[in-house]
């Protein structure tokens, strides 16, 4: 670790602490609310250590609190981990190496690990943002997880703390710097839009990809943007720390 730490610039590292403090509370509330629902504890731990991917495991634990089967809950999960596949291209060229170091680099593939290897514009430090962000939230996601559960048990009821909304105000702080840009507001509004307009009528998991028709409104983009996309990165990165404030 301490070689990564030293590759990437210090405000770098303090924005990857605060996204793995933001992600320790979202951890926290699924372990709490999977165990207050009924799950025996190893099942939250067992779904962070194998699956790894904060929204998947919200929703197969509510496909599977809400009656649901363990086929629907995996279905679920694997259909929202598909917007995953488009990082993975755009990220190839830091999972080199051996093919242990390349299933490991996988399976460390989020939203977080992405947006800060394209944030930076050197290859050396792309590889080090990726395995520092990825090792760091894969350790903290479950150490929390693990803590939550057990707190869950002792709690009983998690609704009564709001614990629900913990994963989605974390999005929100995510997303909320992007939607200065129009073309981004647009397809983000036209995306909701059309994902909440499906979801009484599509099994879950399924609106969420809908909500890709809103890339079709967004418009071509302006002349010299693609310059500006480091920072652009940058500034929707740091929208974490709202989360934590």
């Amino acid at each position: 670790m301490r070689p990564l730490l030293r590759t990437l610039e210090r405000a770098t590292v303090r924005d990857i602490a605060l996204v793995c403090l933001a992600d320790a509370l979202v951890g926290a509330s699924f372990g709490a609310i999977s165990v207050s629902g009924g799950l025996p504890l190893w099942v939250p731990v067992a779904l962070s250590a194998l699956v790894f991917a904060g929204g998947s495991q919200f929703a197969a634990v509510g496909v599977v609190l809400s009656g649901g089967g363990a086929l629907a809950a995996v279905a679920t999960g694997l259909v929202l981990n598909a917007r995953l596949l488009p990082f993975g291209f755009t990220v190839a060229d830091v999972l080199d190496g051996p093919r242990w170091r390349r299933l490991l680099g996988a399976q460390l593939l989020t939203d977080e690990t992405a947006a800060f290897a394209l944030q930076q514009n050197e290859p050396r430090r792309r590889r080090a943002a990726y395995w520092l962000c990825g090792i760091a939230l894969y350790v903290v996601w479950n150490v929390s997880v693990l803590l939550g559960a057990i707190a869950g048990g002792l709690i009983g009821d998690t609704d009564a703390l709001g614990l629900d909304a913990a994963f989605p105000a974390v999005l929100l702080a995510l997303v909320l710097p992007s939607l200065s840009d129009r073309r981004t507001r647009t397809a983000a509004v036209v995306g909701a839009v059309v994902a909440v307009a499906a979801t009484p009528f599509l099994p879950a998991g399924l609106p969420v990809l809908l909500a890709l028709v809103g890339l079709l409104f967004a418009g071509r983009p302006e002349a010299g943007e693609s310059t500006r996309k480091a920072a652009d990165d940058a500034h929707a990165v740091n929208g974490e720390k709202e989360a934590v404030r």
